[in-house]
């Protein structure tokens, strides 16, 4: 398929995990991508092929994510596609009531002010160009609710209504603004937040409170990328894309099943 020939795309956080997979898959769909992340050695690595571009970006500085825009337009010729995908996670806390919020401010730069940011560079030049697509990567973290991570929980949320909001106000330049929101994924972010010890358990009550019984990759969420990146999505913005098995939609335990995986009996 070739349905990004001609295209740029910038993917931020692209040197690893799922903009790593976006990175490659737009590529493979003929897109030309500029890879941005601060890992310059994992980065260089993916923007190896002619179809590639690196750039060392801080996401969560707006005088680099405009850098990079210009970047992209003096380097391939123009910008269509941009996907804000740099994130972390946060300290994983027992309880909120612990929470000493020494994480908040990280956070909060490189999740929201990084996507509006990236947001705003993009748009002002597709705005002037005919048009473009922006797809911002959140979490089901930001849609439903849960205990733990607050700072992220909270960062993702920002993110969906930041990009609902900006869809509305950029439509009539003609760029369509989507959010996708991966789920259940194994990548370094779930990694970064606990150790290793608390890892595996974690992904165990993930696979069971999954309805879809499958484990998601990040070609998945790179393959939804494409979707609101082409031609094919064309009337859609504003809109929140779960890839996420499931998740989202409801919890497919029944009681029975709660009580067997507590070691109650069930009478």
């Amino acid at each position: 398929m070739s349905e990004l020939s001609g295209r740029v795309a910038i993917v931020t956080g692209g040197a690893a995990g799922l903009g790593r997979g976006i990175s490659e898959r737009f590529a493979a769909a003929g897109a030309r991508v500029v890879v941005a992340d601060v890992d310059e050695e994992r980065g260089r690595v993916v923007a190896s092929g002619p179809a590639f571009a690196f750039r060392r970006t801080d996401v969560a500085n707006p005088d680099e994510m405009r850098d990079l825009v210009a970047y992209a337009v003096d380097t391939f010729g123009g910008l269509h596609v941009m996907v804000n995908n740099a994130g972390v996670s946060g300290a994983m806390h027992a309880a909120f009531l612990d929470d000493d919020f020494a994480d908040f401010d990280r956070v909060m730069a490189i999740n929201v002010l990084g996507v509006m940011a990236g947001t705003q560079h993009a748009a002002r030049h597709m705005a002037a160009n005919g048009g473009g697509s922006i797809v911002n990567v959140t979490s089901i973290g930001g849609i439903t609710a849960g205990r733990g991570v607050m700072s992220y929980r909270a960062s993702k949320a920002a993110v969906i209504h930041l990009s609902k909001s900006v869809a509305i106000d950029l439509a009539e330049h003609g760029v369509r603004v989507n959010c996708i929101a991966p789920g259940n994924i194994p990548t370094e972010l779930l990694a970064s937040s606990m150790d290793d010890e608390s890892t595996a358990p974690y992904r165990a009550v993930m696979n069971m409170t999954r309805p879809l019984r499958k484990t998601g990759t990040p070609a998945d969420v790179a393959e939804a990328a494409l979707y609101l990146a082409s031609d094919r999505s064309a009337y859609v913005t504003g809109a929140v894309l779960a890839v996420d098995g499931g998740s989202s939609a409801g919890f497919p335990l029944t009681m029975p099943d709660l009580l067997r995986a507590a070691g109650t009996t069930v009478g």
